[in-house]
């Protein structure tokens, strides 16, 4: 009896290596077999380096509209964040009124400051910003009014309007002002460049994958007569594909760091540009640049591109292979 259960659990044991040998081995058929397709791509340059070319440039323009859309919403959402609303008084509103009608507001809930601009103020402000220079002392009373900067806590721009509407009907108030018309616009051409990335993105990335798809098909070809022989000692089709696979892989990975680099690089140029601009406006906004995931999101979207380009051409290819008869 002894005997019996000693030869189980040897051939349990036995059985438990052989399927951590197998196991193991699966992993070194899978590592052997993409070493060996990079190294094809290095066997055949040519073909190898335009198809990266052709997959990492089509990529690189939704790439790089993505990252300026992302910029252009940083954009909108700074400045709907800046909103304010500009409150002029009547010229025969007193000081006292002026003042009871700041407090009212700074208790509003709605409101998170409110700022006082008086008529003096207003003109040294005017007179030193503006080309009029010693012209305006010329002038016999100020025609500048008295102003109330109010910033919304809710900078929505439907929220800003209507809290404009109701402090417009205030007493001392002779007109109130929200400019968000140019904001609502730039974010119409943000909708706009999001509707057009995902279009130019399709078209771009259907036909790399055809790229991909035909590049595999040609290498296909060029090996038929080696994958007849492979059938005839009995290599699967898994087996064979298994390396076009890869190589769709490798592809896919090297396109994208091409996309990568490429987008990057276009950014950084227009940083100087953008640099420019805004130091005319005196805002502190910096070019967002890909970040970690958006550089994996790439590499994963080029990478499937790749296998999924390949993975049309060998499941219709390979199986149409057969050896031929003697």
């Amino acid at each position: 009896m002894s005997i019996l259960f000693s030869g189980r659990a040897t051939g349990a044991k036995a059985n438990r290596i052989s399927l951590v040998r197998r196991f193991l081995m699966f992993f070194v058929h899978h590592i052997r077999q993409a070493l060996s397709s990079l190294g094809e791509l290095w066997r055949t340059p040519a073909a190898s380096f335009l198809t990266i070319i052709v997959l990492g440039l089509s990529l690189t323009l939704p790439v790089t509209l993505h990252l300026l859309v992302k910029n252009a919403q940083q954009i909108s959402n700074s400045f709907a964040k800046a909103a304010e609303i500009n409150l002029f008084i009547r010229e025969d509103a007193s000081a006292a009124q002026i003042q009871s009608l700041q407090t009212i507001l700074k208790a509003d809930p709605q409101i998170t400051a409110v700022r006082h601009i008086n008529k003096a103020d207003a003109m040294a402000e005017f007179q030193a910003a503006s080309s009029f220079g010693e012209a305006l002392n010329y002038l016999t009373e100020n025609p500048l009014p008295d102003v109330l900067v109010v910033m919304p806590a809710n900078t929505e721009p439907a929220a800003a309007r209507a809290l404009m509407q109701q402090l417009a009907a205030e007493r001392i108030v002779e007109f109130a002002k929200l400019d968000l018309e140019w904001l609502t616009r730039l974010e119409a051409v943000v909708r706009l460049m999001q509707q057009a990335v995902i279009a130019i993105a399709l078209l771009l990335l259907s036909a790399v994958l055809f790229i991909v798809s035909n590049t595999i098909r040609l290498s296909i070809i060029s090996k038929q007569a080696e994958i007849e022989v492979m059938k005839l000692v009995g290599a699967t089709d898994s087996f064979i594909q298994r390396p076009f696979l890869y190589t769709g892989l490798w592809f896919g990975v090297l396109g994208g760091l091409l996309a990568f680099l490429v987008s990057e690089t276009l950014l950084w140029g227009l940083r100087g540009a953008i640099s420019d601009i805004t130091s005319l406006y005196q805002s502190d906004f910096q070019l967002q640049a890909m970040n970690l995931y958006e550089f994996f999101g790439v590499i994963l979207l080029a990478v499937s591109l790749g296998v999924g380009g390949s993975y049309l051409s060998v499941r219709r290819h390979i199986r149409a292979i057969e050896p031929s008869g003697p």
